[in-house]
């Protein structure tokens, strides 16, 4: 949510982020309605006054002047019940469409509805050459063993299952993630896997993103796609101190998706699935640009060691207005390298939010002058999967067809190259 004072005195600024982001809002209807409520309220306002006035006045009165008085105090109460009811739903309304408005992106994110209009800013690595015919990763896991297809009678589509070695390597990537972020000085948490609808308003994924997110039936509850709906919910509320900012967490929990609109796109395999588990990089820091910087430089740092301490070739993209979402100020891409598909696929996201998402979850501290501001927020993956083991299994495949195991993993998985599932 942006600052609705600042939106009054400067809408052309926010005129243009609708149009570079591609938001469907009328602004005009918005500020129109915004002044509809200021109107409600100084009418209000000037009811509840004269309602006051009026009580005073009525036991001073002369008797014959006190009916005129009763009968003026109850045309303002009625008038006052009407006016309350319709500056509700108006304040109801105008709620909902703040919701809406995007964030401005940052002057540097290049322009465009999409994100074929994405610029390519780092690359790292070399894409391998394959001295034998490689196998893609479902070729891979089938020839090992390592998956189980019956798990679709059971759970339906889009959903996977792992055997032998292939299991064992999902759970040491969970495992190294977290002891990586622990070593950089995150706080590390394991977390529910579901949160209230005001987490998902806080976010942001809620209204736009809804149809991506599962309701669990009979509850107030939804199923999280990332862990950073709980992370960005856990000092609502709060005014923190300054000299605890800023608060870095690494949050760990399963995490689920409907895929609404993605029929036909990626399923085969275990690039688009419901289920996955991730480990989630969050900040919440003071509220200017060079504190969000530099969490954001670090968050992005954080990815690209990963990432090569899988020994994956990667690049960063530079992600467009149109296609980093509502309340990007800036964010970049990370992408891994699929030798079955010849292109790189995105594996981590770094957003920096600035105080969009700490207006909508009431993120606030008080400054070094007394003031109570909302916070800056920022996230970015620390690992997800299955979606990195269809690079690592297709990046360090094996003539035999079995697999090596990047140095870094090789101590949590106590051997070198994964082996067939008997």
């Amino acid at each position: 949510m942006v600052d609705l004072k600042r939106l009054r005195q400067d809408p052309e600024t926010f005129r243009k982020a609708i149009a570079l982001k591609g938001v469907d809002l009328d602004l005009d209807a918005l500020l129109a309605l915004d002044r509809e409520v200021q109107s409600l309220k100084a009418r209000l306002q000037e009811v509840q006054t004269e309602r006051n006035r009026i009580a005073k006045e009525v036991p001073k009165a002369p008797p014959e002047a006190r009916p005129a008085l009763v009968a003026r105090g109850k045309a303002l109460a009625e008038e006052a019940k009407a006016l309350e009811e319709a500056l509700r739903e108006k304040e109801a309304r105008l709620q909902e469409l703040l919701l809406e408005v995007p964030l401005p992106p940052w002057p540097g994110a290049p322009v465009g509805p999409d994100d074929s209009a994405n610029v390519e800013i780092k690359r790292v690595g070399t894409p391998r050459e394959f001295p034998f015919p490689p196998l893609d990763h479902v070729s891979l896991m089938e020839k090992n063993g390592w998956w189980e297809p019956r798990v679709s009678k059971v759970s339906g589509s889009r959903t996977y299952a792992l055997r032998g070695d292939l299991a064992l390597y999902e759970l040491a990537l969970i495992r190294f993630a977290m002891d990586f972020m622990a070593k950089k000085g995150f706080t590390l948490l394991t977390l529910p896997s579901y949160a209230r609808e005001a987490a998902f308003i806080g976010t942001g994924h809620f209204p736009a993103a809804k149809d991506q997110v599962w309701p669990i039936a009979g509850t107030d509850f939804y199923l999280t796609g990332t862990a950073e709906v709980v992370l960005n919910a856990l000092h609502s509320g709060e005014i923190l101190k300054k000299e605890e900012l800023p608060k870095r967490y690494a949050g760990y929990a399963p995490a689920f998706r409907s895929e609404a609109g993605s029929f036909g796109k990626d399923v085969r395999g275990l690039m688009r699935v419901h289920q996955f588990h991730k480990v989630e990089q969050y900040v919440l820091t003071e509220a200017t640009l060079e504190a969000s910087d530099r969490a954001f430089g670090e968050l992005l740092q954080n990815a690209e060691e990963i990432v090569s301490l899988l020994e994956l070739p990667y690049r960063l993209l530079e992600v467009s207005t149109g296609d980093m979402g509502p309340g990007k100020w800036r964010q970049v891409d990370l992408e891994v390298w699929v030798p079955s598909e010849g292109r790189y696929r995105e594996t981590h996201s770094c957003s920096a939010l600035l105080d969009w998402q700490a207006r909508r979850a009431d993120l606030r501290y008080r400054d070094e002058e007394g003031r109570v501001r909302h916070a800056y927020t920022l996230n970015n993956t620390a690992l997800a999967t299955p979606r990195i083991l269809v690079m690592l299994l297709e990046n360090h495949q094996l003539p035999d067809g079995r697999v090596r195991v990047p140095e870094a993993l090789v101590p949590y998985m106590g051997k070198e190259v994964l082996e067939p599932c008997e």
